[in-house]
């Protein structure tokens, strides 16, 4: 027997007592969540925004090309979903439909069954989230629970528009991706 196996042996003989995992507790923010979570969005230099208001923004700017995946703003997409997803380059503004938003910092999950193609939140110019104020939870500790054993082949947290920052400490928004985030919050 080698001296390899000799330690692997001897690992594997080391009886372990069975330790139960710690309890975490209920993480509970305080105050109103949706103030909460509109104030983490305006802190990640994005902007929430209700219906009415959505609507007079988009159609007070000159967007050639739209792709809406939510719901109630399909009628303004000016194309259709490309089965290829290098044909959205061009792509100006991104309408979808978040799951859930967490008021602690402000992210937004999605997942694919929001994204048939992973780069549209990341490809296009300006990029919509449409939220339900009751699809808010407190913390991330929360979010990860509503995640659960959710099978997805792809999920993220979309928390605002792309930032970076050099080491001289200037901000750039929309670097790597989308210019702006805007949160429909109905």
């Amino acid at each position: 027997m080698s001296s390899r196996e000799n330690i692997l042996k001897a690992i594997r003989g080391i009886q372990r007592e069975r330790k139960e995992l710690p309890t975490l507790p209920d993480f509970k923010l305080e105050g109103d969540l949706v103030d909460l979570f509109i104030r983490a969005i305006q802190a990640n230099k994005g902007e929430v925004m209700g219906e009415e208001e959505f609507n007079n923004w988009v159609s007070s700017c000159d967007f050639h090309s739209i792709i809406s995946l939510s719901e109630p703003f399909q009628s303004l997409s000016t194309f259709e979903l490309p089965e290829d997803p290098h044909h959205l380059n061009h792509l100006q503004l991104a309408i979808i439909q978040g799951q859930f938003g967490v008021a602690e910092n402000g992210a937004i999950w999605l997942n694919d069954s929001q994204l048939p193609h992973r780069v549209l939140p990341f490809i296009t110019e300006h990029l919509v989230i449409v939220l339900s104020k009751e699809n808010l939870v407190d913390t991330l500790h929360q979010a990860y629970e509503r995640i659960g054993e959710e099978h997805s082949g792809f999920g993220l947290f979309v928390a605002g528009p792309s930032k970076t920052a050099d080491i001289e400490q200037s901000l750039v928004v929309g670097a790597h991706g989308a210019k702006s985030l805007r949160v429909v919050l109905m």
